[in-house]
Order: structure tokens, then C-alpha cells, then sequence
């Protein structure tokens, strides 16, 4: 064992678990699939929901405890004092980016995306009657080509932002830092698609549950770039983030989030319904503050673990599976895998990369296809694990790669 909560609990430990990660797949399939870490909960929320139930303090939340106590978080890591007093809390991040795209379009309207992406913002938009169209990265990247022309096609408006629009509105859903790729978009980046995005009426949205788990914090950073949030960028002043410390904190079972803006959207989360924050768990809300308030030691211990896992899968792989491409990555816990030249020809008659592993391997991860265009032939491979639980996992997938 080592001082890393990715290195405290066994396999048989997590087998007791009884969430996604450990009840989706038969108990010989190794899961490194879903974003569930690896580690026994923080002390420090531990206690804090531990004294909460000693005191009966299980009601309904009220106000804005949440974005209280991220403001000092984000003041330390990024340098950026989110503004408190227009902030929403709601129940977690695709809740509140569901209430956000109420608010700023209407059903046939389009959002746009940039996959590879996390799947979910397809399935939620999509069943909140908007258009999803797509602008693929390219080579990682936001590519402002794409960006550009989705913006043209979402709001009907001319190339270049010239000439009249068919009065469609229209959103640009963004993850910043980017899941899968775990690329951190850089402050030039940002402007620049603010820029664009305003200049077709595309409000601009983010999802910012990964920046926490930025590597340039550590001091073998390796150059990778910091999170930049949205809102610290020239031109967010109509631009609206989400935050919520479940990722970093291995919190998705007691799910919470809040709702950030620029100083130029503050009328538009007032127009989030009241009753969008009945939802909101607040012994959820109270295991978050304490994370942000009492976790920076924590957490800079698990990027650590998740930083030396990186390095682990990347050097096994190159060993056994030479053919396996891991994309470089500024942030997250999750590694982008690029195996399409490392499948055999005619696996067990298959040529789905995942249904290769999990039947040739018996190890399970996250299926690329499902992030979009750009995913077919990737899978998501998640680091929070301990060093024998992923060192197991890449042989799992050497195996099932083998001719």
C-alpha cells in the first residue's frame, strides 16, 4: 500500500460495491469503464455527512452554500473568484445544463457539440427536443473551421456571421477540460471561440466537472496546461458554467452542482424556475463544500496517483500492445485510447473494439463509439484505479489485442 487513496482499497473491496461500475458486467470482467474511482470516501466528508445525520441537519437546501464554498477552491487552483450572489445550485451537471438550455433555446433549436464528447450531452439535449450538430476537434482541438460552420448551420445565419438568420437560437455545449481527450482548452483558444460564438448569437456553455484534475499542479506537470475557466476569458460576459466537485471527489452518488455565470447572464439563471433547485440533495451539497473547503491535500495526493498511472499505462502498453496510441492529456483521470491499428483481424469474427476486450480480455472500457464522431475505433480507459487493478487491466487488453 502506498499514501494514495487509489492504492488503499483490493479488488475484493470494491467487489462489495454495488454501483454501475461493479454491477454492469459479470464478476470476471475487470470494469475500467465508467468515471467511479477507485478510493475509500475523503475523511473530510466522511465527517462532514457523518455529523450532518448526528445532527439531524437533513432538510431541504436553500441558498448559495455551494458556490460559497467553491469561490476560495477556485481562488487557490485557478486564480478565479466566481461571482457567489448570481449563482444557482441545482442537482448536478447535466440537470443544470438541461435548466441552462431551457432558458436560452427553445425545442427544435440546435446545441452544438465538439466529439469525440461525453455521451451524454447527445441524450440530454436530445430528449429536451433540441438539434445536436456536431463540430469535431481536430487533432484533439477545438477546430474554429467546424465551430464556425455548426454555428452557421445551428442559427441559419450566413458564413461569417454576415447577413440575416433564420432567428433559431442556439447554444455551444462545451467540456472544458475536454472528456475524453483530457485536453485543457488554453485561454486563446477560449477567446476565440467566444468571439465566433457571439458573432453568430451562440451563447456559450460549459461544462467544468473535470478541473480539478489538471496535471500542471503537480511539479512533474510535464507541461501539461492548466484549466482555464470560462468565465476568467475575455468575452464570457454572456457565457454560463457548471461546477460540481463529484468527479474529483468520487461524489456521483451524492451528486450536486452550481450554476455560474458572466456578469451579462445573471437574468438569464434567474429565469431558471425555482422549483429546478427542489431537487437538490443537500447532505450532497454539504459533502461538496467540505471537499472544497478541506480537500486541496486530498486531491493533490490523487492527481499524483492518477499522473504515476498515467505513466504506468502508457509504458505497459507500448511493451504489450505496441499498437495502442494513448492521447497526451492535460487533465482527468481517464486516458483516450486510439486502437485502430491494434485490433486483430477477424477477433472471434468481431470488429467492435469493445466487445474484443470484454470477450478476448474480459476487461470492460468505455466504448468510444458512444462520444461521437471521431470515437469509433478509441476507448476511454479510466486511471483511478490502484497500480495492480490497472496493470491487471492492460494485460486484460494486450490479451485480447494478441493475434
Amino acid at each position: 500500500m502506498t499514501d494514495s487513496p487509489l492504492d488503499q482499497l483490493t479488488l475484493d473491496d470494491l467487489r462489495r460495491r454495488t454501483s454501475v461500475k461493479w454491477r454492469v458486467y459479470a464478476p470476471d470482467v475487470l470494469p475500467l469503464f465508467v468515471a467511479e474511482m477507485d478510493v475509500p470516501q475523503a475523511p473530510f466528508v466522511v465527517e462532514a455527512v457523518t455529523r450532518a445525520l448526528a445532527d439531524g441537519d437533513t432538510g431541504y437546501d436553500i441558498g448559495t452554500d455551494y458556490a460559497a464554498a467553491l469561490a476560495p477552491f477556485a481562488e487557490r487552483r485557478w486564480g478565479w473568484v466566481p461571482d457567489v450572489g448570481t449563482s444557482r445550485t441545482l442537482a448536478d451537471v447535466m440537470v443544470a445544463i438541461v435548466e441552462v438550455l431551457r432558458v436560452l433555446t427553445a425545442p427544435g433549436d440546435a446545441v452544438v457539440v465538439t466529439p469525440p464528447v461525453y455521451p451524454p450531452f447527445y441524450g440530454f439535449t436530445r430528449n429536451e427536443g433540441r438539434q445536436v450538430v456536431e463540430a469535431p476537434l481536430r487533432d484533439g482541438r477545438l477546430d474554429l473551421a467546424a465551430l464556425e460552420a455548426a454555428f452557421a448551420e445551428a442559427t441559419g445565419v450566413a458564413a461569417h456571421g454576415r447577413g440575416p438568420g433564420s432567428g433559431r437560437r442556439a447554444v455551444l455545449l462545451l467540456c472544458n477540460p475536454h472528456n475524453p481527450t483530457g485536453t485543457a482548452h488554453t485561454r486563446a483558444e477560449l477567446e476565440a471561440v467566444l468571439e465566433v460564438a457571439d458573432r453568430y448569437g451562440v451563447r456559450v456553455v460549459a461544462d467544468e466537472i473535470h478541473a480539478p484534475f489538471t496535471f500542471e499542479r503537480l511539479p512533474d506537470g510535464g507541461g501539461a496546461a492548466p484549466f482555464v475557466p470560462l468565465l476568467s476569458v475575455a468575452g464570457s460576459e454572456r457565457a454560463i458554467a457548471v461546477h460540481s466537485a463529484s468527479k474529483a471527489f468520487n461524489l456521483a452518488g451524492l451528486r450536486a452542482a452550481t450554476v455560474l455565470c458572466g456578469p451579462d447572464a445573471a437574468d438569464d439563471l434567474r429565469r431558471i424556475p425555482e422549483e429546478a433547485g427542489h431537487a437538490v440533495n443537500h447532505l450532497a451539497v454539504l459533502a461538496h463544500a467540505a471537499a472544497y473547503r478541506e480537500g486541496d491535500a486530498w486531491l493533490d495526493s490523487l492527481l499524483a496517483g492518477v499522473a504515476r498511472n498515467r505513466a504506468l499505462a502508457t509504458r505497459l502498453l507500448s511493451e504489450r500492445a505496441p499498437a495502442v496510441r494513448v492521447q497526451p492529456a492535460d487533465a482527468t483521470y481517464l486516458a483516450w485510447l486510439d486502437l485502430r491499428a491494434a485490433l486483430p483481424d477477424g477477433a472471434s469474427g468481431e470488429t467492435d473494439p469493445h466487445r474484443t476486450l470484454v470477450s478476448r480480455g474480459r476487461v470492460a472500457l468505455g466504448d468510444g463509439r458512444e462520444f461521437g464522431t471521431g470515437g469509433a475505433g478509441w476507448m476511454r480507459l479510466n486511471l483511478a484505479t490502484s497500480a495492480e487493478i490497472l496493470t491487471e487491466g492492460v494485460h486484460r487488453v494486450a490479451r485480447a489485442l494478441a493475434p
